[in-house]
């Protein structure tokens, strides 16, 4: 039983349960890994478009009016020379680009910004990596027969049988009026049947985008689903962002050590040495134009005790042995902290004493 109890255990701990750490989603977005539906950007490119036309389309009219009647008005009776040519197919290729760029910048603008609405700004080349995984057989023919690729599969055909019934209704509603256009001018029909185009790029575009809004949510749902993690995948990413135990101790003592190298360099700086005498050392300084009370620079026991009084010895400061005042200034206060308010009588005694002896010195 108790076998099976930690087996179960085990399995529980597996399971992705866990919504992902902050970490894992940073990791993922570097490698492009995000919820993004294509379909809102081609929703949102094909409405554009049309839009575009719409606005644009007297700019549109005049200029392939413009275009046609320069052909048949002067390029006919042209002389045919190499530089006339050349001049004509750069004009004609300049009025094409005129009449593109509309709608070449409005769908680029769109397209970039759907993108950023979805995704943020984003640079990344993980995606383009040559990675052999890919070519693994085995793994390809998962991924063709996988709930994802159902899902476009199924969504590809909506798509299809959505622009279909839109089509079939929009000319079932038009079909008297498609009858009648043998007898109309070339203008009326050019007319209609850009108005006829105009409103079904706008419906298909409409009703794309709503089935690409569906789409961005279940993308979400899928991809927050991709990141989830097992709760020894948290353990284990918590393990690898602290380090190694052992790398994480030789910093510490690094640290320590550096802390104590800092510590006694400010040993020569203290006026005076309060020992216990050979457990406790406590070095104090003391400036009134800046210093509210004497402070603690160095403390020390044992062997940092000894230490401090070697380079305090070593550099002429005072030593004093108060065994009390020592083990109070060692225990109840912190380097660079003020001595407590209770012991400033005792301190002030002991730096009164020092300053007379250095009266004496001098």
């Amino acid at each position: 039983m108790a076998l099976r109890y930690e087996l179960d255990l085990q399995l529980f701990s597996g399971e992705k349960t866990e919504k992902a750490t902050p970490k894992k989603r940073q990791d993922a977005r570097k490698k492009g890994q995000v919820a993004k539906s294509m379909d809102v950007s081609g929703g949102l490119v094909l409405l554009s478009a049309f839009l575009c036309l719409l606005v644009f389309g007297d700019y549109y009219k005049k200029h392939l009016v413009s275009l046609y009647t320069d052909i048949f008005l002067h390029r006919l009776s042209m002389e045919i020379t190499k530089e006339s040519v050349i001049a004509m197919f750069g004009n004609i290729g300049m009025q094409v680009l005129l009449l593109l760029a509309p709608v070449l910048l409005t769908v680029m603008v769109v397209g970039i910004i759907a993108n950023y609405i979805q995704v943020g700004f984003l640079l990344t080349g993980d995606p383009l990596k040559l990675k052999f995984s890919k070519l693994d057989p085995i793994k390809g023919f998962k991924n063709i027969f996988s709930m994802r690729s159902m899902v476009e599969f199924l969504k590809s055909v909506l798509k299809l049988v959505i622009i279909g019934v839109l089509v079939y209704m929009t000319l079932m509603d038009e079909k008297e009026n498609i009858s009648k256009l043998g007898h109309l001018g070339a203008e009326q029909t050019f007319s209609y049947t850009a108005s006829l185009t105009m409103k079904l790029g706008l419906e298909i575009g409409v009703a794309l985008l709503v089935l690409a809004a569906a789409d961005y949510m279940y993308q979400r749902y899928s991809h927050e689903k991709s990141l989830k993690m097992s709760k020894q995948d948290i353990k284990d990413e918590y393990k690898k962002m602290e380090g190694d135990p052992l790398i994480k101790g030789k910093i510490r003592e690094r640290q320590r050590r550096m802390a104590m190298q800092r510590m006694m360099q400010e040993v020569p700086k203290a006026d005076v040495i309060i020992t216990n005498p050979t457990h406790f050392a406590v070095a104090l300084k003391y400036d009134g134009s800046e210093m509210d009370a004497p402070q603690i620079i160095a403390k020390g026991q044992d062997y940092v005790a000894l230490r401090i009084k070697e380079i305090a010895k070593e550099h002429g400061v005072i030593t004093m042995e108060n065994k009390p005042l020592a083990r109070a200034l060692f225990s109840r206060a912190e380097i660079g902290d003020s001595i407590p308010a209770d012991l400033f009588q005792a301190v002030a005694e002991v730096l009164a004493y020092v300053y007379k002896l250095k009266g004496k010195v001098k």
